[in-house]
Parts: C-alpha cells; sequence; structure tokens
C-alpha cells in the first residue's frame, strides 16, 4: 500500500506538471486580451512565483528548515537561472501550442547528462547519443508542421529554455553534491530561488503587475493559484517526499510521464491538432527521451536530479 501512494503521488506530480502548459497558455490568453499573451508573461511570473514564494515560505517556518549562508547564496544565483528557463519557457508557451511545448522541453532529458557529461567529462555511451539523434529527427518532424515549416518563435524559445534547464539542473546537482558534510536545505534553495523570481519578474514589470492585481478576475487568480500551489509548491513538497521511498529509476519513469500528459491535455482540452508528421515526432521524441533516461540511469545509477522547479521549473519542467 506504501509503495502504491509513492507511485500515485510521483504520477500527480507528472500529471500536474503536464497540465501546466494548458494551464499557463488559457492563463496567457485571458489576462494579454486583444494584445496577445507575450504581454502577460511578466506580471503573471512575478504573481506566480510570489503565491509559491509565500507558501514556500509556510513550509520553512513549519519544517525549521535552514535559509542560512549557503541557501541565500546559492539560491540567488540559481533563483536568476531558473527565472530565465521559466521566463524562455512562458514566452514560447504563449508562442506555440500547449502540446508542443509540453513535448518540447522533454529533450531536457536528453539534454542535462549530455551537459552534465560535458562538465564531468564522463561520456555516455554512444547509445544515448543515437537517442539523441531520433529525439532530434522527432523534434523536426513535430514543429515542421508535416513539410519543412520554419519553427516558430515559440517553438524556438521552448528549446532554449530546455538548453538553459539541463544547465540550471546540472548546476543543482554539482551544488548540492559539493557540500557532503552540511548538505544545502533543498527547502531553504527552493524558498530563496522563488523569492528571487518574484523579485525579478515585479523588477521587469512593475505596473503591470500591480495592474494584473488590481484587475484579474477570480478565475485569473485561481489559474494563478493553480499554477503557483499546484504546479510549483504541491509538486515540491510530493516530489521531495515521494523520491526518498522509492528508486531512481521508478521515480524517473513515473516523472517522465509528463509530456504525455501534456499532450492529452493539449489534444483533448485544447484541440490542438499535430496531424501525421506531428504525431510521428511525438513519439520519436518521447521513445527517444524514454530510452535515453534509461540509458543514462543505467550507465551512471544516478539518483533522479532535481528539475529546476521550484522542486523545478517552478518550474515547468513545466513553465
Amino acid at each position: 500500500m506504501g509503495e502504491r501512494r509513492v507511485d500515485a503521488l510521483l504520477l500527480g506530480v507528472a500529471v500536474v506538471w503536464g497540465s501546466s502548459y494548458l494551464a499557463v497558455k488559457v492563463l496567457l490568453d485571458s489576462v494579454g486580451g486583444a494584445g496577445g499573451g507575450a504581454q502577460a508573461v511578466l506580471p503573471v511570473l512575478a504573481l506566480r512565483y510570489l503565491g509559491a514564494a509565500l507558501a514556500l515560505g509556510v513550509v520553512v517556518v513549519l519544517t525549521r528548515a535552514r535559509v542560512g549562508r549557503g541557501e541565500l547564496g546559492w539560491g540567488l544565483v540559481l533563483g536568476c537561472s531558473q527565472a530565465a528557463v521559466l521566463l524562455l519557457e512562458t514566452f514560447g508557451v504563449a508562442g506555440t501550442t500547449a502540446t508542443n511545448a509540453g513535448l518540447l522541453i522533454a529533450t531536457t532529458i536528453l539534454l542535462t547528462p549530455a551537459v552534465e557529461g560535458l562538465w564531468t567529462r564522463s561520456w555516455l555511451p554512444p547509445s544515448f547519443f543515437a537517442a539523441g539523434l531520433v529525439a532530434v529527427v522527432g523534434v523536426a518532424l513535430l514543429v515542421g508542421g508535416g513539410g519543412w515549416r520554419t519553427p516558430t518563435g515559440g517553438d524556438l524559445l521552448v528549446l532554449a529554455a530546455a538548453v538553459v534547464r539541463a544547465c540550471h539542473v546540472t548546476a543543482i546537482g554539482r551544488v548540492t553534491r559539493r557540500t557532503p558534510h552540511r548538505p544545502l536545505d533543498l527547502r531553504g534553495l527552493t524558498f530563496v530561488q522563488t523569492v528571487v523570481g518574484a523579485v525579478v519578474g515585479f523588477v521587469l514589470a512593475p505596473s503591470a503587475t500591480v495592474g494584473l492585481v488590481a484587475s484579474a478576475t477570480p478565475v485569473q487568480w485561481a489559474g494563478l493559484a493553480y499554477l503557483a500551489l499546484g504546479c510549483s509548491v504541491f509538486a515540491f513538497v510530493a516530489q521531495s517526499w515521494a523520491v526518498r521511498r522509492t528508486s531512481a529509476a521508478r521515480a524517473s519513469l513515473l516523472l517522465g510521464t509528463e509530456p504525455l500528459w501534456a499532450v492529452l491535455f493539449g489534444v483533448v482540452l485544447a484541440g490542438d491538432a499535430l496531424g501525421a508528421a506531428g504525431v510521428l515526432g511525438a513519439v520519436l521524441l518521447l521513445g527517444a527521451t524514454a530510452a535515453g533516461q534509461r540509458i543514462e540511469l543505467r550507465s551512471a545509477g544516478r539518483a533522479v536530479a532535481p528539475r529546476g522547479r521550484p522542486t523545478g521549473e517552478l518550474a515547468g519542467s513545466e513553465p
């Protein structure tokens, strides 16, 4: 029964993360109005970060988490890189479909061990890079719209977010492993990152953020609460609890279903159409990332790494 509860929690995190792309898309379109979703990115991010920071502050106080010099220093650095990831992701979602965004960000699964391999000069087996090549073909089919169409700006921004996220996640892994005698408290570290993100979002768009606070409808507040509390705080707390009670391979498998849920929500609820080439691209991309994930876990025996949200990706691998 205990194992089933752990599996259910991890699968719940993947479902919530998968839904975040559509939730962000709908919220941006609602807030942006006739001007388009892109202009709503900064105030939405600022308020989402703020909500997550307030909730995580309660978690820090109740659990007596440490927020010392290390958490503050690294939280500032990693908070800036995390904010960069979410800015790229959210601007990307505003310029593409929720389905495309959820699939393209899945390339982080392959990019992260590749970046870490470059950092440590510890190379993965050739089969991993073969999976990466298949993933590239899948991406080309997915964004090509059945032909050789140039990818949208949103597609490119999401791919850029995947690259930055891979670097961010690698940095978190290196930082948290470099102090074995006094490891960083991930609760305190994540809290500082969310505070930094809220400050960055507000500084970049102070008047728009204040305007959104004054004009947001109950539905928009509900969307912001879902992103802050569901996709960020719940995901962080649930993942932190669950990954300590299961194997890295099992956790990785369950959390890796996120793109599948993103596709399901995008196609069923938003009416996103992939087309024959898009479906083939999605299958190749998902298959390649799953294969690469298994190869990486088998060759390195690593534990599941933090994803860079306010676990990771606030984030949204969720936006």
